[in-house]
């Protein structure tokens, strides 16, 4: 499945709630257009849905065959929805004790990318949804992973995504991504340069500006060689990064950042701007390790 016998999967995390499924939908149609197999994972450790405390039975190990046994179900479920969706798709699934940060962490060093749903918070029982996943995912894969949220109303997305780019080599690999992912989705590219003005401002505005300009310019040039086909905008935008990327994710199909890296949003996965983002972004958020471009 994954190394040296065939390709690394795409591993998403199965939400309890069947409803839930935006996460599931983009990992089978992205594991369909890399023609990469997908890993469907499901951490059993508390009740699942429609498991209500007035059932848990008093004997550990009979409450643990329960649960086992519906994650079970949870996993058929969703190997059904994707092999109608996508049934080229090669499916896998994992059942794991343990907290979900933790199962996925474990695999994510053998995956091509992982996906995870929305992280705003509901019901206990929304497993994959919570921040406490998200983060500590982020910030130790070495793999591309997507936050995928569940949209408060269905709309109609642009086909164009969005990169952020700050300039420094640690953010090539999200620029790479980016250009990859618009050129299999056949979406245009948006590279925006978020210039977050220092409080006393600067001598010269339009040097800086100038100089964020070449910045961005250098930082997709290879890129843009590799991939002609890709209609790619410029944009240097001042403002807030928060507050820019939130924006424009209002109509992107994604919206694809740097961890790890240093100055503007791509720095410190665990820092405010990106937990801003992936907080406050309208479509699926594909955080990016400095040498974390998927496989295809």
């Amino acid at each position: 499945m994954s190394g040296t016998w065939g390709p690394r999967p795409i591993v998403v995390g199965v939400d309890p709630d069947p409803a839930r499924r935006n996460a599931l939908t983009w990992a089978a149609d992205e594991a369909a257009l890399r023609n990469l197999p997908l890993t469907l994972v499901y951490a059993q450790g508390v009740p699942t849905a429609g498991y209500t405390s007035g059932e848990v039975l008093p004997s550990w190990e009979r409450w643990n065959a329960a649960l086992h046994v519906e994650g079970e179900r949870l996993l058929e479920r969703a190997v059904a929805y994707v092999g109608s969706r996508q049934p080229r798709v090669a499916v896998s699934t994992q059942l794991v004790e343990g907290h979900p940060a933790w199962v996925v962490r474990e695999m994510a060093p053998g995956a091509a990318m992982v996906v995870l749903g929305s992280w705003r918070l509901g019901a206990v029982q929304e497993l994959f949804t919570s921040a406490s996943v998200a983060l500590p995912v982020i910030a130790h894969a070495p793999c591309p992973v997507v936050v995928v949220p569940e949209p408060e109303e269905t709309d109609e997305r642009s086909r164009y995504l969005v990169v952020g780019v700050d300039g420094h080599p640690r953010s090539a690999a999200a620029v790479g991504l980016a250009f990859q992912e618009a050129a299999l989705h056949g979406a245009a590219l948006r590279a925006l340069y978020v210039w977050h003005p220092p409080l006393l401002g600067v001598l010269d505005e339009g040097a800086a500006e100038r100089e964020c300009r070449r910045l961005l310019s250098e930082s997709v040039a290879g890129h843009r060689a590799a991939y002609p086909e890709v209609d790619l905008t410029q944009e240097v935008v001042r403002g807030h990064p928060v507050a820019v990327l939130t924006q424009a994710s209002e109509r992107a199909c994604a919206l694809v950042v740097g961890t790890r890296g240093q100055g503007g949003f791509s720095g410190l996965l665990l820092g405010s701007v990106s937990q801003g983002v992936l907080h406050h972004a309208r479509c699926p958020v594909i955080t990016v390790p400095p040498s974390g471009t998927a496989a295809s």
